[in-house]
């Protein structure tokens, strides 16, 4: 196998770019509740229909996404994110010029897969090269942190806009910010750079352990879709005033600032495979307060130091992905996992709320959580060298050389 090129420090204009298509790819994690609302609203679908038409667009993004990261290393030289977000902008521009409560559902399906397959191409391409980034555990724990104060500006401007301009400028939002991001990535990185190495051996598999975390963020992703969908729902179930359910959203979202921020910050002190264990337990613990709270204090706690811990969590696992396949292909697939966590959560979540109540949702979160577990202990094993073969190694290490 030939040896991989190096990654390249990337330019400010490189990374602002980057910055700006993660944005913008994961616009879902920030608007979903407005999203819903806006077509439950203003455009006269029902909850079942709200929900298909954004699951439409998840579904497109992680099927976009794992078609190509496994073909990352064979795309044509010189492609970027630009292609990919001008699909999506296209798409959801039509979605906002569409007649409020007059667009069928089958229009509004097609129009939200056409944006998420735009959207799926053109994040796998942003995380694979991130990946190939000089470091790209501080890169995406930097556009994490980008990622969390647009919500926090989104959240608290979107909604008056709506009320100014109608419920059309959520889509337009949408369309002017994937436009925005497909500007940019014009200018921005390619795939010559992002996958040099790659397409050397575009055949080779990929490593066995690549697996278990690839399935370890699928698990972060289903335990945070399944619970956080709810917690509105629990917060009124519980009896807690409108006023209190909306501060303890608001104080997630200031929380969400920080985990980024800790990530980069803890690079260097704490192992990627102790953060992949420790992530989904905290996340078991978080789940079963949110869901058997009957107090406030434990809610709200609970609610805003829910979503950090994935952000958290997978910035490391991220790192660690690209050290286990530098090619980029497995991180390009973080849309997919991420997405198809997404898209199975909230199903089920409901599906286990109507037979057996709030609470089953915490004891189901930390069923996923063992299983997390399980594979982050399973890949510890495999990453530890054998007894003997370190022994050997000590043995045969040259005098006065350091150990790696």
């Amino acid at each position: 196998m030939e040896e991989m090129t190096p990654p390249r420090r990337d330019t400010r204009l490189e990374q602002l770019s980057l910055t700006l298509s993660h944005v913008a790819g994961m616009v879902d994690l920030v608007a979903l509740p407005l999203w819903v609302g806006t077509l439950m609203r203003d455009r006269g679908f029902s909850a079942p229909q709200a929900g298909l038409i954004v699951t439409a667009f998840l579904v497109a993004v992680s099927a976009t996404s794992l078609w190509t990261s496994h073909r990352l290393g064979r795309l044509p030289r010189g492609v970027n994110a630009m292609y990919g977000f001008a699909l999506g902008s296209g798409a959801f521009a039509a979605v906002a010029l569409s007649p409020d409560r007059a667009s069928g559902l089958g229009i509004m399906l097609l129009l939200h897969a056409l944006a998420g397959m735009g959207v799926g191409c053109a994040l796998s391409i942003t995380h694979g090269r991130i990946g190939r980034s000089a470091n790209p555990h501080r890169l995406f724990a930097t556009v994490n942190i980008a990622l969390a104060l647009f919500g926090i500006a989104f959240l608290g401007g979107v909604p008056p806009l709506q009320r100014w301009a109608g419920p059309s400028a959520l889509f337009t939002v949408f369309s002017l910010l994937m436009a925005l991001a497909a500007a940019v990535a014009a200018r921005g990185p390619t795939l010559d750079a992002a996958t040099d190495g790659q397409r050397k051996s575009p055949t080779t598999p990929l490593p066995r352990t690549v697996g278990c975390v690839v399935a370890a963020i699928v698990c972060l992703a289903f335990n945070q879709s399944m619970v956080f969908g709810f917690v509105e729902r629990i917060g009124f179930a519980r009896g807690f005033e409108s006023a209190q359910v909306h501060a303890a959203l608001v104080a997630l979202g200031l929380v969400n600032v920080l985990p980024g921020a800790l990530a980069a910050l803890l690079q260097q002190r704490c192992s990627p495979v102790a953060v992949g264990i420790a992530g989904p337990v905290v996340q078991a613990i978080l789940a079963l307060t949110l869901s058997m709270s009957t107090g406030f204090a434990g809610y709200a706690v609970a609610t805003a130091l829910y979503v950090s811990v994935v952000i958290f969590s997978h910035t490391f696992l991220f790192g660690l992905l690209t050290r286990l396949d530098p090619s980029g292909r497995a991180v390009a697939a973080t849309p997919a996992m991420m997405m198809l966590g997404s898209c199975t959560g909230p199903a089920l979540g409901g599906l286990i709320v109507q037979a057996l109540g709030f609470e089953a949702l915490g004891w189901v979160a930390c069923g996923v959580a063992v299983v997390a577990v399980v594979l982050m202990d399973t890949l510890r094993r495999r990453l530890a060298p054998p007894a003997k073969a370190a022994a050997a190694a000590v043995s045969s290490r040259p005098a006065g050389r350091p150990l790696p």
